[in-house]
């Protein structure tokens, strides 16, 4: 059996301050995820809707759970009434979905803005002007059922350290334009989601506030 707890705590040690760890648990069994919850894990990240909703209804409750996979506008509804944050909005349609679910449930939902910065067409997200002219149309200020609170970003699955590096400049510095031009009186709109198990500590560096590990924490996925 994979070394959870060393692992979670040799992660977590590495971590600066301000820089929040979701543990991707898609795919790890509950007792995984039981043992990193008893070393003082919260926040944990799942992308399939099935899986989550039965963990959720098994694990326990002050478990914050993240959405961090491509969603399926028909799948908001079964994670609404109880998901801390959607890290993966790559559409206005979506967006106007948990806003619906949101209020359909008395809650208000925060999300980020998913960015589409790496080279590979797979990946899902806006591209830069894309959100640029979101924001500027505005529709979401009228939403009351979500909260922006910040924008991630998946960078190119590459070797190159310096490619990765600069898509991830790219993030941070369109959300020190987004936060100035949008967000200035939010202290809220604060996260840079970026990094994950192979690519988290140049993301750190790339002024990060948020990293996905699973791999590193919970050994390869048991599918």
């Amino acid at each position: 059996m994979f070394d959870v707890a060393s692992s979670l705590q040799r992660i977590k040690s590495t971590l600066p301050e301000g820089v929040e760890l979701i543990a991707v648990s898609k795919f790890h069994p509950n007792e995984y995820l039981e043992i990193a919850y008893q070393q003082g894990q919260r926040v944990f990240g799942e992308s399939h809707v099935q899986e989550l909703t039965a963990k959720a209804k098994t694990l326990p409750t002050d478990i914050q759970w993240h959405f961090i996979g491509h969603l399926q506008t028909n799948k908001v509804k079964y994670i609404a009434p109880f998901i801390t944050m959607i890290g993966a909005v790559d559409s206005l349609r979506l967006l106007h979905e948990i806003n619906k679910q949101a209020l359909k449930n008395n809650r208000v939902i925060e999300v980020l803005l998913e960015l589409h910065i790496a080279e590979e067409e797979t990946k899902y997200g806006f591209r830069l002007d894309e959100c640029r002219q979101m924001l500027e149309e505005g529709e979401w200020r009228e939403m009351k059922g979500i909260h922006i609170a910040g924008l991630m970003m998946m960078a190119s699955n590459t070797d190159n350290e310096e490619q990765i590096r600069q898509e991830m400049m790219i993030a941070a510095d369109f959300f020190d334009e987004v936060k100035e031009k949008f967000f200035a009186n939010d202290p809220q709109f604060r996260e840079r989601s970026w990094g994950m198990s192979d690519d988290y500590p140049i993301a750190i560096a790339c002024r990060s506030t948020m990293v996905r590990v699973g791999t590193a924490i919970f050994g390869e996925r048991i599918y």
